[in-house]
């Protein structure tokens, strides 16, 4: 997947939003959350929330690292896209999203 695949998935998730935050970072959120995020520049890597389960598994996994600045909250990085196949990504970002989505304030959604 590419930058623009990512993209084109996040958008079609109901009530996605995109926005370019801290000068370089494509951040894909619901209801002003960040739920996955992508640098504009430099190396495509992806960074996600996961259950406490999958975190504990994902950030010592080849190819992930523990997010900077975000791994206490359960999120990780992927640095190598070629460790999972499209299908798996895109679950990964979509249980992100449902994962933030279940923090958002119900009004915040309609």
């Amino acid at each position: 997947m590419n930058i623009e695949d990512i993209r084109a998935f996040c958008k079609k998730l109901p009530a996605a939003t995109e926005d370019v935050k801290w000068e370089n970072d494509l951040c894909f959120c619901i209801g002003g959350k960040i739920f996955c995020g992508v640098p504009l520049t430099g190396e495509l890597s992806v960074t996600f929330k996961v259950t406490p389960e999958e975190f504990d598994e994902l950030s010592v996994h080849e190819g992930f690292i523990p997010a900077p600045y975000l791994a206490r909250n359960k999120w990780v990085c992927l640095k190598d896209l070629t460790v999972l196949n499209r299908k798996e990504l895109e679950g990964y970002i979509k249980q992100s999203y449902e994962l933030i989505k279940a923090k958002v304030p119900k009004k915040l959604l309609k």
